[in-house]
């Protein structure tokens, strides 16, 4: 049975991008109304696929990073300085008389890490140390460097209830990571083999469903018409933007790796799109958070392409 899992979760680990294609697809055609038992639902599959990640990873890796956390800082400036700042030129530069989508763009950019980062970067055997380190550190400064960005940049105070936020990234990352490397201490490395079987497939379900279930809460609010399209478009170069800040930001770095930039890409382009919504509804008018709608239709599609450009530069340079 363990073996029919490890073929499973084998063949399942090659073909991400249609697992994601078809949870976007099946969320938006089957809309569902927003509830605490989904997010739920969402936290714990988190949480889930976030333990099974770390049970590959050991504190030594994880102090490792966290003593000499360079490369995690660099990853936040790229986040919260670079990144939005290409938003803001693209913005002006497309939608010149549109403030609404020019700040949904800006918001967008400015959102924290996505916990995705730390999936997608375990997916593909990036350096998942690097991954938690920045999600955790991002996760810590956020409720500072937020508030002073929107002060500065937009002239808007907001009153964000980042403890909640705290919470769910405790529960969601935190908590399972230090018990996943934990047990992997603990085990000498021998539950890792659980990662490659029946763990890793249900991981790969539990991946689906949060995919799912965040397509078929937000699908509803996107006007499908000829009038998004342009949004659609820009949307697309940014997400792809992103993701390219985040393997050009790898170049800063001499001892530069393949494992390394895998995880620079994936913390620089995958976003918390559901906190930047959350963002978008409470504090702006209804059309800032379209242009953030928009990033979920690609940010997991490209995660999945990602690996296959990776092989393919990989190819070509040999």
């Amino acid at each position: 049975m363990l073996n029919l899992f490890a073929k499973w979760n084998e063949w399942l680990g090659h073909h991400m991008f249609y697992i994601v294609l078809s949870g976007l697809f099946i969320g938006f055609v089957i809309p569902l109304p927003d509830s605490p038992a989904l997010r739920m639902i969402v936290v714990g599959s988190f949480a889930y696929m976030t333990f099974i990640t770390a049970l590959g990873t050991s504190f030594k890796e994880f102090l490792k990073v966290l003593k000499n956390p360079v490369i995690p800082a660099w990853i936040i400036i790229l986040i919260h300085i670079v990144s939005p700042f290409i938003a803001w030129l693209v913005g002006w530069a497309l939608f010149t008389t549109d403030q609404y989508t020019r700040l949904g763009y800006l918001v967008g950019a400015s959102t924290p890490i996505g916990v995705t980062s730390v999936i997608w970067t375990a997916l593909t055997n990036g350096a998942v140390s690097v991954s938690l380190v920045a999600v955790t550190l991002d996760t810590l400064i956020v409720p500072v460097m937020l508030p002073l960005f929107f002060k500065i940049i937009i002239g808007q105070s907001l009153q964000i209830d980042y403890v909640q936020m705290m919470l769910q990234m405790l529960w969601m990352v935190t908590i399972p990571s230090l018990l996943g490397m934990a047990i992997h201490d603990y085990s000498n490395g021998k539950v890792t083999d659980l990662t490659k079987h029946a763990g890793g497939f249900i991981s790969k379900i539990a991946f689906f469903l949060v995919i799912f279930i965040n397509a078929a809460i937000v699908g509803p609010s996107i006007n499908w018409d000829w009038s998004t399209l342009k949004i659609i478009l820009v949307t697309m170069f940014l997400v792809a933007a992103g993701y390219y800040t985040g393997f050009l930001g790898s170049y800063a770095f001499k001892d530069r790796s393949k494992e390394m930039a895998l995880a620079m890409v994936y913390c620089v382009g995958l976003r918390n799109i559901s906190f930047g919504l959350v963002l978008a509804l409470s504090f702006f008018p209804p059309a800032v958070a379209v242009p953030i709608t928009m990033f979920i239709l690609y940010q997991q599609p490209f995660a999945a392409i990602v690996p296959y450009l990776f092989r393919r530069f990989s190819k070509e340079a040999t």
